[in-house]
C-alpha cells in the first residue's frame, strides 16, 4: 500500500502515509514509513523551487551578455539589480519533498536519479 501510494503520487509525506494506515487500523511511525521506503529502493529529495533554465533561455542571456560586454559602466547604473528569489507573502513558503527511485539500485550503482512528476 505504501510502495503503490508513493508511485502514484511522488509528493505524498510521510504524514500522509501514517495517517492512512492508521485509519486502516495500524499504527506505524514516520521513521517507519521512511525505512520501508528506503528497502523498497525509493528515497526522498527536496523538489526544485524554481525550473532549471532551457536551452532557449540560456542562449537569450548568452546573446545579452555578449551584446552589451562592451557598455560603458555608466550605462549600467540605471540598472536595476534584483535575484530570481520568489517570495510568497501569504501561505506556506516551504520545499515539497519527493519520493523518487535510486537508479544506481536499477543499473549496477550508476548513481544517478529518476523522479516522476519533476
Amino acid at each position: 500500500m505504501i510502495t503503490r501510494r508513493v508511485s502514484k503520487n511522488p509528493r505524498t509525506t510521510w504524514g500522509d502515509l501514517v495517517n492512512d494506515l492508521q485509519r486502516a487500523g495500524t499504527k506505524v511511525t514516520k521513521a517507519t514509513i521512511s525505512n520501508t521506503l528506503h528497502r523498497q529502493g525509493l528515497k526522498s529529495c527536496s523538489a526544485r523551487r524554481v525550473p532549471m533554465l532551457k536551452p532557449v533561455h540560456v542562449q537569450a542571456r548568452l546573446k545579452f551578455a555578449r551584446e552589451h560586454s562592451d557598455d560603458p559602466e555608466e550605462d549600467w547604473e540605471n540598472v536595476i539589480w534584483s535575484d530570481e528569489t520568489k517570495i510568497e507573502l501569504f501561505g506556506k513558503n516551504s520545499t515539497c519533498c519527493q519520493h523518487h527511485c535510486s537508479r544506481g539500485d536499477l543499473h549496477g550503482g550508476m548513481g544517478q536519479n529518476t523522479s516522476n512528476g519533476v
